[in-house]
This record gives structure tokens, sequence and C-alpha cells, in this order.
């Protein structure tokens, strides 16, 4: 079954990410904040990481680069969710090893056709 961790301060935003992605049918693991990330990370495998980048303990920026630094999440497709609409961030972001950048709100449409689109390029690699 496919497995999703959803990162966000805010247990709102996350109850939302999850019902968005309940027509995808996937498993959804949570986190509030980067170090909850990589302890999720290390006690489950998951195949999509959707990331906020404004929150406490561990910024988002710096989930991305300890989860490209590590062999067994190099490939692990990261949607960064984030507040944050400037350019720099979605730079910083993307060169970091997001694959994608998408702003709050977002509408349900876009974020699952993204998570869609990288579980499907996810399955044509393995």
């Amino acid at each position: 079954m496919t497995k999703v961790l959803i990162v966000d301060d805010s247990p709102t935003m996350r109850k939302i990410i999850k019902t968005t992605l309940n027509p995808l049918k996937v498993i959804t693991r949570e986190a509030g904040n980067g170090l909850e990330a990589i302890e999720q990370l290390a006690l489950d495998s998951v195949d999509v990481m959707l990331l906020d980048l404004n929150m406490p303990d561990m910024h988002g920026f710096e989930v991305i680069r300890y989860v490209r630094q590590h062999d067994d999440y190099r490939d692990l497709p990261i949607v960064v969710i984030s507040t944050r609409a400037d350019k720099t961030s979605r730079e910083t972001a993307l060169q970091s090893g997001a694959n994608e950048y998408l702003t709050k709100p977002f509408t349900p449409e876009k974020l699952t056709e993204v998570v869609r689109r990288l579980l499907q390029e996810r399955s044509q690699q393995n």
C-alpha cells in the first residue's frame, strides 16, 4: 500500500491534506515538525513526503537537505507545501532537492495531481 508522510506543524493543515488525499487511497503518516518527520522515516518507509517549510525544531529546508544526504531517502519524492510564495523560497527548496513546490492555499485537484504523478514516476523507477 502506498504511504504518504504529511509534515506540518498545524494539525488542521495535516487534516486538510489527509482529507484531500482520500481519493488516492493512500496510507498517511503524520509529523508535527522536522524532527518527527525524520523519526517517521526511520520507523517506516514512505513513498512521498509532503512538507511544510516553517516549523519549530527543524525547518523544512533542513529536512530536505537531511533526506537528500541519506542513500535510503535520496529518491524520495518531496512536495513542499508552504505559505511562502516568494521566488527565493521556491528556488531554495527546489535546489535543495524538493521535487515540487505548492503554495497555500492549494487546490485539492492540484495536490492530488502532483502526488499521483510523483507516485507514478516512482513506480516506473522501481
